[in-house]
């Protein structure tokens, strides 16, 4: 676990105990005060949406729209937190809520709903996730199963990067993808409909709402975007909607349904609809190496929509793909004109700078990324910088954050600094422990604990009297090669030992080893 996720866990860990529910009066196990909660979502909130595609930004009045309804349901949830809303640039059909009242709905779910009040039902549904502490919850459960270490589940659905984030933001991406309990979405449903209602909303709306969520899921032509999106996270059921129907027969009839009112608001995303449309087919086309196509399709977006920044960064990657990386960073330019407050574009500009040749602007550009979102290739980007500058403590610290990431590019940094410690500190990626054979002589158990294959491991291993002065050595030399993670076991002669207590006094020293070229 790195250094920075490690403080976030034990600053986690530091309270205990039990604590009321505020949403439901229930007393349930927590291990994460309400101000712990509040400053986890204040930290997570803003790198979590850059890897989930970022705020959507050419329509300012819809994200205040959604900011106005989504406050008039928490105001009714009577649970005081510092509520945020905010509308993400991403096509798949999501929501999802963090500790502290920080929520976010996808523009893609948007355009699947028909009317305010059903916009209220999801928004309030997710104002109870975070007023009743289910991400807390979450987190106490998985800190119970797993002894305080965090199961970092990084959804890869949403964005290329999302493997890559490293850092404390890996604490955000566990968080977004929580997958809540039938309890706790059950849960989520009463509230929210009792919230929305006292909010003036028709919370027959919640109903309309899992119901059509329930025939798209059973649907034959089943939608990929809401499995892979809402339904992973918030699975609909037939349950729920006759749950749902039993509280509604509960509360005050009628109320605001706002169909007109919300249909007005989100014109713009669904006139700009087959833009997105053409982004993400472009997208899908560079997956498949298919950069003529991307080409095409990026293109078309940019001339339905010209203010989307996403649209000229994507244009910017399928010339990057050709090679072309001065037209590229072109394209990035753009694009951060339109929105400079996302971290792919910086990303991307920084890979085609340093692919011409210019280091120190693909530098800055790495480290505004980072600003954004930490992810592992920036870091391992400006690892390599520093080390062909001459910068080795600087690439050290660099090629340490990347190597945190369990990704082909994580791996990569790995090698890299294992190549770069190796000689001056073998024992960090040489590790070595003592044991007897069946003749009860000392043995070594030797791992090669590096992320490259090794040679050349020199030993010693010691035997120290009370005063902590070496009384015997006997040197080990394995010049053949160990690869990543190989075991080899070592016999002594010393030996043999009769009393397992004199193991005590020995130690195995690792004085040196080589990478194997």
């Amino acid at each position: 676990m790195n250094r920075a996720l490690l403080s976030a866990v034990v600053l986690i860990l530091t309270i205990s105990g039990c604590a009321s529910n505020p949403v439901t009066g229930k007393t349930q196990l927590k291990l994460v005060s309400s101000a712990q909660e509040r400053a986890i979502g204040e930290q997570q909130y803003s790198p979590s949406r850059q890897m989930q595609g970022g705020d959507y930004t050419i329509e300012p009045e819809l994200t205040a729209y959604v900011q106005e309804v989504g406050s008039r349901v928490a105001r009714a949830s009577n649970v005081n937190l510092p509520y945020e809303f905010t509308i993400l640039n991403n096509s798949v059909p999501n929501a999802w809520a963090m500790p502290g009242g920080k929520i976010a709905i996808n523009r893609g779910l948007l355009t699947e709903m028909n009317s305010e009040a059903e916009l209220a039902a999801v928004l309030g549904h997710e104002v109870t996730h975070s007023a009743a502490s289910h991400g807390a919850s979450a987190m106490t459960r998985g800190m119970l199963l797993q002894a305080g270490m965090l199961a970092l589940q990084i959804s890869q659905r949403d964005n290329d990067y999302a493997q890559y984030v490293v850092g404390a933001a890996s604490l955000g991406a566990q968080l977004i993808s929580n997958k809540y309990g039938r309890d706790k979405e059950l849960e989520s449903d009463l509230y929210g409909m009792r919230f929305m209602s006292k909010a003036g909303y028709d919370p027959a709306a919640a109903v309309d709402l899992q119901n059509t969520f329930v025939k798209i899921s059973k649907g034959a032509g089943r939608r990929t975007d809401f499995i892979s999106g809402l339904f992973a996270s918030h699975p609909p059921s037939q349950q729920r909607v006759d749950t749902n129907r039993r509280t509604l027969a509960t509360l005050p009839p009628g109320g605001d349904y706002g169909r007109e009112r919300y249909q007005q608001m989100i014109a713009g995303i669904k006139r700009n609809a087959p833009a997105y449309k053409a982004h993400d087919d472009a997208v899908a086309a560079m997956r498949k190496g298919d950069f003529q196509r991307a080409t095409q399709l990026a293109q078309q977006a940019i001339n339905l929509e010209p203010r989307e920044g996403k649209f000229y960064s994507l244009l910017g990657d399928t010339y990057r793909g050709k090679g072309d990386n001065a037209s590229a960073i072109q394209y990035y330019n753009t694009a951060l004109e339109r929105n400079n407050n996302y971290f792919q574009p910086y990303l991307t500009r920084g890979l085609a700078n340093l692919a011409t040749g210019n280091w120190q602007v693909a530098e800055r550009d790495f480290q505004q990324s980072i600003r954004l979102l930490p992810t592992a290739t920036a870091y391992h980007q400006l690892g390599i910088i520093a080390l062909q500058t001459g910068r080795n403590q600087e690439a050290v610290k660099f090629l340490e954050q990347a190597a945190t990431s369990n990704s082909d590019v994580g791996r990569a940094a790995g090698a890299k600094l294992a190549k770069l410690q190796l000689q001056s500190h073998p024992e960090r990626y040489v590790k070595a422990r003592l044991g007897l054979d069946q003749r009860g002589y000392l043995m070594v158990q030797l791992q090669n604990a590096a992320p490259v294959a090794i040679r050349n491991v020199q030993l010693a291993v010691v035997v120290l009297n009370q005063q902590g002065q070496i009384t015997q050595k006997e040197q080990l030399n394995v010049r053949e090669s160990l690869a990543a993670k190989q075991v080899r076991n070592l016999t002594t002669r010393l030996g043999p030992i009769k009393d397992q207590s004199q193991l005590q006094n020995m130690r195995v020293i690792v004085e040196g080893a080589q990478v194997a070229e």
